[in-house]
């Protein structure tokens, strides 16, 4: 990371530094640079429902229109929504989101994709951040031109639908689709409508405040409930962006990343389309997702945490699923990035075509409890396995769970903070060991 990139792109609370409008405006004059040195003529801009976003859009539109590139955009729309355009468009050298994700409405943020639709390597993160931070080389003597894409969720739409050609069903499978007042809003009625599911949406009516708030993919509460008053077949919750998904089943239990994960790949692997009979997600992955796998004979392959860790780590792989805990999932053979509605329709069609209730399906894994604690530390970030009682008390632990849990130590990518997580079988013998090791690590750093 640098010192404006992330985990995913430049984030922050908007109107403030480093999401103001000066620097957005030459975040916009890096990216048209960017897209004009590797011989393109435009970039495509895309947004969530976030009050500051039309601001935002303005600033970054203004800025690399002044580098001569013109500007496409997109409106509302998913961000792996904007990464399609992006592969599609010809002449379009970037794709932006301006979003935040599944941060509240205050906070809003910046994610690139160059042509082709994938994620910035960390060289080009790094060099259009030097070029954010440092004088203005914007030329003169040339100004793009800054138009509409009317039809940029029509495009994305039929992108999705077309992967999945469903047939009228017997009986149509009853959804409820929690959209977070997010960019799901208008483009999940189009894909999910009523000639193929029995549909019905809750938080689809964004104000501008109300992204996220105690709804979508952080918050299934609303949705558990009502998927199980109305009896329904499953439930989708998206984040604000909608390149996450968390799932709902029949009985009304959420359904992570992993089990989401463990099911398409156990589907994948039935068919003989596993590609390379491999897995990839993050080490932050429940350790039930490798026993699961283990069980069918896939390969499971971990990453550092992030979503373009996986994506890197797929292509060298060869996989074609893989994905997060938190309902980034890629399927690499649809798509560049992790999409929520993709995985959504991925997921739907394993239920249809193997006749089985979610629920069932999902008990193909088991999730192992698993306990998180922060602990709060100075910048030194010393590496505290070079500390001896440190690291005599997460050997012992260890020692303790076996093969049966593990322990995972690692300091926050964003803050002062060292994050510690113990998984096993039994959720207060991890609580009380994820104590020990937060007390030892207090006491010794």
């Amino acid at each position: 990371m640098g010192i404006l990139f992330g985990t995913d792109g430049i984030r922050g609370l908007a109107n403030t530094y480093p999401i103001t409008c000066e620097i957005v405006m030459k975040t916009g004059q890096a990216i048209g640079l960017f897209a004009k040195k590797s011989g393109y003529t435009s970039i495509i801009i895309g947004k969530d429902t976030r009050i500051s976003g039309d601001m935002l859009v303005s600033a970054l539109a203004a800025g690399a229109a002044s580098t001569g590139i013109d500007v496409q955009l997109a409106g509302v729309i998913p961000t792996p929504g904007v990464a399609y355009l992006c592969s599609v468009i010809e002449n379009a050298g970037a794709g932006v989101v301006i979003s935040a994700s599944h941060n509240p409405y205050q906070d809003n943020g910046i994610k690139i994709f160059r042509h082709g639709g994938e994620k910035l390597s960390d060289e080009q993160e790094t060099q259009i951040e030097e070029c954010i931070l440092g004088p203005s080389i914007v030329p003169r003597d040339i100004i793009g031109k800054i138009s509409i894409i009317s039809d940029s969720l029509e495009m994305y739409s039929d992108f999705l639908l077309d992967k999945f050609p469903f047939k009228k069903l017997d009986k149509k499978l009853k959804i409820i689709i929690d959209c977070s007042n997010g960019a799901a809003s208008k483009i999940g009625h189009m894909v999910f409508h009523d000639n193929l599911f029995d549909t019905q949406f809750i938080y689809d009516s964004p104000d501008g405040k109300n992204i996220n708030q105690t709804c979508g993919s952080q918050h299934t509460q609303e949705l558990q409930r009502l998927v199980i008053k109305e009896k329904a077949d499953i439930g989708l919750a998206f984040d604000g962006d909608a390149d996450r998904l968390i799932a709902v089943d029949d009985k009304g239990c959420k359904i992570t990343g992993d089990q989401i994960l463990a099911v398409c790949a156990k589907f994948a692997k039935t068919r003989g389309t596993l590609s390379q009979n491999i897995v990839v997600s993050t080490i932050m992955s429940n350790i039930g997702l490798t026993k699961a796998l283990d069980n069918i004979s896939v390969q499971h392959i971990k990453t550092d945490v992030g979503d373009r860790k996986v994506l890197e780590q797929m292509k060298v792989t060869g996989a074609i699923i893989g994905g997060e805990d938190s309902g980034h999932i890629i399927f690499l053979d649809s798509h560049t990035t992790g999409d929520g509605m993709l995985c959504a329709l991925n997921l739907l069609e394993v239920m249809i075509k193997t006749n089985q209730p979610l629920s069932s399906l999902a008990s193909f894994m088991t999730i192992y409890p698993q306990v998180l604690m922060n602990v709060v530390v100075d910048a030194s970030r010393p590496d505290f396995m070079k500390i001896k009682s440190i690291a005599n008390t997460i050997k012992a632990i260890e020692h303790q769970l076996s093969d049966k849990g593990r322990v995972l130590i690692r300091y926050s990518g964003t803050q002062p903070l060292l994050r510690v997580m113990v998984e096993g079988p039994d959720q207060a013998i991890i609580e009380r060991y994820c104590l020990d090791i937060c007390e030892t690590i207090k006491k010794n750093i």
